[in-house]
């Protein structure tokens, strides 16, 4: 059995000291290397929309061109996807009844931005507003329906939405604390707000 001299009890602790703060070096650096990563991750993923944004703007003002329409063309990222705008004189032959001919188009342009890129895209296109004052509406009845099942304390089914319009539903839902599922099959597929 060996004797601890203090020379080596001193050694020993320092030592230890270094170790640990050589460990949260490298956990702190570790941890900055990841978010600069994320950090980079994230600014390709914008610069990935906005070109996304950019093929579909192009598409958009050919298919404006050949339709003899005038329009502007206004392009954005929000949050995980890029959007485009169409805004101008009467476009209301594009957006259709009930947006019928907007989801078209839409669909459309994703395909266009598919064509170049290999990537399936979740861009969303917007003409006249016509998203926009739907988007309001939406979340004015999902604001109504959420009081109303917090004081019945019963589900409530919404008539049949587009995906579209049960996202923007589901995000309100969420939101105001609720939770809410969709069912049904396409094109009657519709949101259910949960009580509490």
């Amino acid at each position: 059995m060996s004797e601890e001299t203090p020379e080596s009890q001193e050694q020993a602790a320092g030592t230890a000291d270094r170790s640990d703060t050589e460990d949260t070096e490298g956990t702190e650096g570790t941890e900055a290397t990841e978010a600069t990563e994320r950090g980079e991750g994230r600014a390709i993923r914008i610069e990935l929309l906005e070109q996304e944004g950019e093929i579909a703007a192009d598409y958009l003002e050919e298919l404006l061109d050949i339709a003899d329409l005038d329009g502007d063309l206004d392009m954005d990222v929000e949050g995980d996807r890029a959007s485009v705008s169409i805004v101008g004189a009467d476009l209301s032959q594009l957006v259709g009844r009930d947006g019928e001919v907007l989801e078209a188009l839409q669909e459309l342009t994703r395909l266009a931005v598919y064509r170049e890129t290999g990537e399936r895209s979740r861009l969303m296109l917007d003409i006249s507003g016509f998203r926009a004052k739907k988007r309001s509406a939406l979340e004015k009845l999902a604001a109504e329906t959420v009081a109303e099942v917090k004081e019945s304390g019963e589900a409530i089914e919404l008539d049949p939405m587009t995906p579209f319009e049960r996202k923007v539903v589901h995000d309100a839902v969420a939101a105001a604390g609720l939770k809410s599922e969709s069912e049904g099959v396409e094109p009657r597929r519709f949101v259910v707000v949960l009580p509490a």
